[in-house]
């Protein structure tokens, strides 16, 4: 396993793209050019960060990572709070890394829970073609996807590996019907895996299509939308984040047209971010 401080280095790099604010209905609000250099310095002991935005410079400099934040080998990450109060602002950031391409999305929740704004940040290394993908559409996401996911926790025990499902179809009242399994296995279960059986888990649940959005309705305290999004994007974020109610952050990326990247930030029922998950699927 690579360090998270050598996982952060698979970003470094000069990023040219373009932050994207939208409602929480997907109408959107401003579009701003951005260009984000990641810099190593002193034999990458150390990272200088540089966004020129709006005519004006941001500049950090790095020598660890941690907080919030967490990294997969490829150079994914998430950062956000790490624990979810009341009365507070709340959001996190979930950032998918394929070849020369970033594609990172941001959920804000004001004070009292409501999702208040999205930013969807597209990127692409300096000096390489531009390939942006037209805005999600259902019909794309239609069929059976067979995935590997990685988890990777706060506490930074070893990671878990499992394959997943994910099946969507309309039903004939024009209802989305979504289905979703995964093998309960860690890699410390697999290693006795004569010993312990697979469990496989399935979740099913129905949502209504307000395009762009598909709303998962079925519990009204609780509900979470997909807002499909330019590039291949789609942002699945509870309408209302609650106290004592586990919660999750989800960004989907259709890099192809039959491959799918996903990443879940998940937090438990005190409030608390506890974990991080990598999906790479396939429409089979």
């Amino acid at each position: 396993m690579k360090s998270q401080w050598e996982c952060f280095l698979q970003n470094l790099g000069v990023w040219e793209g373009s932050f994207t604010n939208f409602s929480p209905q997907g109408t959107l609000l401003n579009d701003t050019p951005s260009r984000l250099s990641l810099e190593g310095l002193n034999n990458n002991q150390t990272v200088r960060l540089t966004l020129s935005r709006s005519g004006q410079d941001v500049i950090r400099e790095f020598s660890s990572v941690g907080g919030g934040l967490l990294f997969f080998e490829n150079g994914s990450f998430s950062k956000g709070l790490i624990q979810l109060g009341p009365f507070s602002e709340f959001g996190g950031e979930l950032a998918l890394v394929h070849e020369n391409r970033r594609l990172r999305l941001v959920q804000l929740f004001d004070k009292t829970g409501q999702l208040n704004e999205l930013v969807l940040i597209r990127e692409h290394l300096a000096g390489t073609p531009v390939a942006e993908r037209p805005t999600l559409q259902l019909d794309q996401l239609l069929g059976e996807w067979l995935g590997q996911a990685v988890t990777i926790y706060r506490d930074l025990r070893s990671p878990d590996t499992y394959s997943t499902t994910l099946k969507l179809q309309l039903d004939d009242t024009g209802r989305l019907i979504q289905s979703t399994s995964f093998s309960d296995v860690s890699r410390q279960a697999a290693s006795l895996r004569e010993a312990t059986p697979t469990r496989l888990r399935q979740i099913t649940s129905t949502a209504t299509i307000k395009d762009p959005i598909i709303l998962f309705d079925q519990d009204p305290e609780k509900q979470v939308q997909v807002l499909l999004l330019p590039d291949g994007a789609s942002a699945t974020s509870p309408l209302k984040v609650q106290l004592r109610q586990p919660l999750f952050l989800e960004v989907g990326w259709l890099i192809q047209p039959n491959l799918r990247q996903r990443m879940i930030r998940s937090y438990n029922e005190k409030g608390e971010w506890v974990s991080l998950t990598l999906v790479t699927e396939e429409r089979v």
